[in-house]
């Protein structure tokens, strides 16, 4: 618990502007992740959350799923681009049973020019550079929510969530969580409730979505 509280501290420094987020270095929450390690080393059978905000925002993460040891390594703002830039420093320092990955909204709405496509190649970039490393480690990717302040972007996401789909289904050792359907409503736009006041991130409600979703999917300590 305290390392979690220090997590949070340390960690949630956040920067969502669009036009920043390529200019952004991260080099604060990799200090902090350092930091944290040096204080207490984290347990080498853990399960290792890397990605943006929703994860950053799920500080309690080990709350949701304790049965579980939990590394929480996202970074509020970072792109798939900034998962592979700090691949050593929060991915490849560990050593995890599984890998869950949320990582993709912040590389749409940085540039109007990113593609489904674009965004495809660059998590196959990245779940490549994860397999040289780690062969047979399982990987779990989160598709991207609907939030309600980026609904603009819904063709592109939910076509960039069906190529990655489509893309692990080839892979061994792989799991595509869709939380996309059970955060709509009934009239198939987000579920208001569930986000916080910025319309992008998702309160408790919203977790508890993902937490029955993303449950079956988690490994245990063989």
């Amino acid at each position: 618990m305290k390392q979690t509280k220090k997590f949070s501290l340390c960690v949630i420094s956040l920067v969502f502007g669009a036009s920043m987020l390529y200019a952004q270095t991260f080099s604060k929450e990799i200090a902090a992740f350092k930091t944290i390690d040096s204080i207490q080393s984290p347990a080498k059978d853990a399960i290792l959350f890397v990605g943006s905000s929703s994860f950053t925002y799920w500080w309690n993460v080990s709350t949701y799923f304790p049965k579980h040891k939990i590394v929480n390594r996202g970074f509020g703002g970072s792109t798939i681009l900034d998962q592979i830039k700090y691949e050593k420093e929060i991915i490849f320092k560990y050593n995890p049973i599984q890998i869950v990955i949320y990582c993709g909204e912040n590389d749409l709405a940085a540039s109007d020019t990113v593609s489904a496509e674009i965004l495809c190649n660059r998590f196959k970039k990245l779940f490549t550079d994860i397999r040289e490393k780690f062969p047979k480690i399982p990987v779990v990717y989160i598709s991207m929510k609907p939030s309600p302040l980026r609904w603009k972007m819904k063709d592109k996401m939910m076509n960039a969530n069906h190529q990655i789909k489509n893309f692990l289904s080839k892979k061994k050792n792989t799991k595509f969580v869709d939380v996309w359907d059970a955060m709509l409503d009934k009239d198939g736009l987000p579920i208001a409730e569930i986000f916080g006041e910025d319309k992008l991130h998702m309160n408790a409600k919203g977790y508890a979505i993902w937490q029955k979703l993303i449950e079956p999917c988690l490994l245990s300590k063989q």
